[in-house]
């Protein structure tokens, strides 16, 4: 049974829906990340979840109790923002205790708790500090801490990490999933970023224009994608045209590719998905591996990657990524290379679906 649904749930403003039809199920005790570019509906989701905003149609369920009229205060929901939100002129304690007072909580109680979330998030002893004097990932963990010492049926983070550094947010995102596995809440959390959605979740939902593209794994969304969307939104895609010909894809100059995607009808045009990290430059491959030829036009490394531009026949350009302690990373402009792909890497999808 899902802890958390949404049923055909809208969000409209006036003409414009922003929301259209979506339903989602997240089961007791799992994470799951709403994924998207900007526009695409997905913090208007989590707001509604909150009850900061009201749907235009559908149901919103918390354990079987129907919330989609209820005020933020009765859902029993924590709510953690991309601001942290924390009061300044209060202590680190006292911006914990905030929702635990507001519930009646006081006394050895209300101590107890406090000083269990901050335990939970590495702050003990830090209760007497004011936000000012602390870090930008301290405040993140306060602002944490503040969220789950009420014991919340559901978490809610929106971009909790996009105002840190690039080092803290890797570490913070390593703190957010040892907490979340050791509480065992119910988490939805909002993000653009398909780095953090891919390495934290149980489940991911991607979506554009209001709509669900895929709900599904992390391993399932970056290697089997649903549609074009999806394809072209996570990881690091080349997109080429091609011609379905004799059960093969035709580049042009007589290059063709095998895929194990379903074709379309014999003549007809499509788009061919292959992702950066698939394509391997080696001297030899394997027989079921469909083996092109190209020139480099472009090396540039990154640190752990080298990132090459090859150009192939019909002046396609195909981007290549390579580790920067492998065997092609130290190939040079200009240099012939052989480059191979597994049919299974070569995909052909649709455009979209609806949720």
């Amino acid at each position: 049974m899902s802890n958390l649904s949404l049923d055909h749930v809208v969000k409209r403003y006036g003409d414009l829906t922003v929301v259209k039809d979506v339903s989602l199920g997240i089961k007791e005790g799992e994470f799951v990340s709403l994924l998207g570019p900007s526009g695409c509906g997905k913090t208007t989701i989590l707001r509604m979840v909150a009850g900061l905003i009201e749907p235009s149609g559908g149901a919103i369920r918390i354990a079987s109790t129907d919330v989609t009229r209820l005020p933020p205060n009765k859902r029993n929901i924590g709510l953690v923002f991309q601001s942290y939100a924390l009061f300044p002129h209060m202590t680190v304690f006292e911006n914990v205790a905030f929702g635990l007072r507001r519930k009646g909580e006081s006394g050895t109680t209300l101590d107890g708790r406090v000083n269990e979330a901050l335990a939970m998030v590495r702050l003990p002893g830090y209760g007497e500090r004011y936000p000012r004097q602390l870090s930008g990932g301290q405040q993140q963990r306060v602002a944490m801490a503040r969220a789950i010492a009420p014991r919340p049926s559901v978490l809610l983070f929106d971009e909790p990490l996009s105002n840190l550094d690039a080092k803290l947010r890797d570490e913070m995102q390593i703190e957010l999933k040892r907490l979340q596995r050791e509480l065992g809440i119910t988490t939805l959390f909002v993000t653009h970023d398909q780095g953090e959605a891919l390495s934290l979740s149980d489940r991911v939902c991607v979506m554009n224009d209001g709509i669900i593209q895929q709900f599904a794994a992390p391993e399932d969304v970056y290697r089997r994608p649903a549609t074009a969307f999806v394809a072209s939104f996570i990881g690091k895609p080349n997109r080429l045209k091609a011609t379905v010909r004799g059960g093969r894809l035709t580049l042009g100059e007589g290059l063709d590719l095998r895929t194990d995607s379903a074709l379309g009808a014999d003549g007809s045009a499509t788009d061919v998905f292959i992702r950066q990290e698939a394509i391997n430059l080696t001297p030899t491959g394997a027989d079921d591996a469909n083996r092109i030829p190209g020139t480099i036009a472009l090396r540039s490394f990154s640190g752990p990657q080298v990132q090459y531009v090859i150009r192939i026949a019909g002046g396609h350009e195909l981007v290549v990524e390579a580790a920067s302690s492998g065997t092609a990373s130290h190939l040079e402009h200009g240099q012939p290379v052989t480059l191979e792909v597994r049919p299974q890497d070569v995909l052909v999808l649709g455009e979209s679906v609806r949720s």
